[in-house]
């Protein structure tokens, strides 16, 4: 495992950032992408269906696998909001919380208590026609859609009880289950079933990524059947008065990067790393102190499935995806997303939810990701820190130094956070939401 460098790219001041040395030669232009006038793209996101799975109408359950390594039968609802892309850099709009909770939050509010700058389209005709009363898809049971839970601009998701049997809380036999809508219109639908369905299909059973248990198309909508989750961390940093201790915060850092190892050992990028996109169990439940990592629309390969080799290194300045607070400065420079990225965007996470704010939070109008960018390269790493553990710092400039294809040595990034946590040898999360 390569041994992570010391030193914060962050520290060093806008005018004299230097490309730092790609694979092949290929070098990364460190400056500070032009302030394009940007306009709101329609749908804008997902729309990468000509990669898609083919999934027939009426498609199959999935089967839950055995012993599929540290995954403990993971419980879903899509909790998060949809995944979105900027072309060129649209900033706006509006977010969508899956745990009976919907979040608009093209602003940072008074209190901070906002969800994330999530950039999203114009609202399309998937959230505007009437979802079926009843669903059934493949071999489903019979579902009777109840109460929303969330929209978007890409998908929306409601409750659904099964009309007879059921016995679990949880599971392909749950009483009651998440189900995800999204149109047959929508801009992620345009080859088919949406991508996310793909990426579904391969991480089925990964360690923290919920299980989808039937999916399949019915009239207009194509539909995953989830498991009901938790409240997000969002949620629980709001709970708490918008703010985490950092032993809560270190104890979320081991499980989140044990999370994200198992993604990237499947050779996926996550892409959308975010507190609104980490979810505890069910309450009640057997699981509802256990981390889970949602909303796969945005996730991407590092690794060629075919070759097993990375993927090669590339820059379009005027692509954006992700979400403006927790995305990585690669990410504003339009740069190819690889396993860096989902941990400095981690390490954005559990500073803001250790802080309640991140230095650029505030800015507004059609520069906002421009200007979002620019405060990031231009934030020591010492100053992000400010009133935060060492192991926090730490953690930041051990991330933002990595190379583009520089695997992370991820037993050394959770050593950084051990000494805060009670359950430093089990590595696994369980914490307290403030009930004392």
């Amino acid at each position: 495992m390569p041994e992570l460098r010391s030193g914060a790219r962050r520290s060093k001041r806008l005018d004299d950032l230097q490309p730092p040395q790609q694979p092949n030669n290929q070098a990364e232009n460190l400056t500070v992408p032009a302030q394009n006038k940007t306009r709101r793209r329609a749908g804008g996101g997902r729309g990468r269906g000509g990669n898609a799975a083919g999934v027939a109408k009426g498609a199959s359950p999935t089967t839950r696998p055995t012993g599929a390594g540290r995954g403990r039968g993971v419980r879903l609802i899509d909790l998060d909001p949809e995944p979105c892309q900027i072309e060129p850099a649209a900033v706006g709009a509006a977010e969508l919380g899956y745990n009976r909770l919907e979040v608009v939050a093209d602003k940072d509010i008074a209190m901070e208590g906002a969800s994330a700058e999530k950039v999203i389209g114009v609202e399309e005709e998937g959230s505007t026609t009437p979802v079926p009363e009843r669903v059934q898809v493949g071999s489903s049971p019979v579902y009777k859609v109840e109460r929303k839970l969330g929209k978007g601009g890409f998908g929306q998701v409601y409750v659904g009880r099964r009309v007879s049997g059921g016995s679990d809380r949880t599971g392909p036999d749950a009483i009651e289950v998440a189900l995800k809508f999204e149109h047959r219109n929508s801009k992620g639908c345009n080859y088919g079933p949406p991508y996310e369905w793909q990426v579904y299909n391969t991480l089925n059973g990964c360690y923290g990524i919920p299980w989808v248990h039937y999916k399949g198309r019915q009239g207009d909508f194509y539909i995953l059947v989830m498991d009901i989750l938790g409240p997000s961390l969002w949620d629980v940093w709001n709970s708490l008065g918008q703010s985490m201790s950092p032993n809560m915060a270190a104890c979320i850092a081991v499980e989140a990067i044990s999370i994200l190892e198992k993604l990237h050992i499947k050779g996926f990028v996550h892409g959308d790393v975010k507190p609104e996109n980490f979810l505890l169990g069910q309450p009640g439940s057997a699981d509802e102190k256990k981390l889970y990592l949602i909303d796969l629309g945005l996730a991407s390969r590092w690794k060629d499935a075919s070759s097993g080799q990375h993927v090669d290194y590339d820059q379009r300045p005027d692509v954006f995806r992700g979400t403006i607070r927790y995305a990585s400065v690669h990410a504003h420079l339009g740069r190819t997303g690889s396993r860096r990225d989902d941990l400095e965007s981690l390490a954005y996470t559990l500073i803001f939810l250790i802080k309640g704010r991140l230095p650029w939070q505030g800015y507004q109008g059609d520069n906002k990701s421009f200007l979002v960018c620019k405060k990031k390269m231009g934030t020591s790493p010492e100053l992000m820190c400010c009133f935060c553990p060492t192991p926090f710092k730490q953690f930041l400039e051990a991330v933002t130094n990595m190379k583009f294809d520089e695997e992370p040595d991820y037993s050394k990034l959770i050593s950084f956070f051990e000494s805060w946590t009670g359950w430093a040898k089990t590595r696994k999360i369980i914490y307290k939401l403030g009930r004392g």
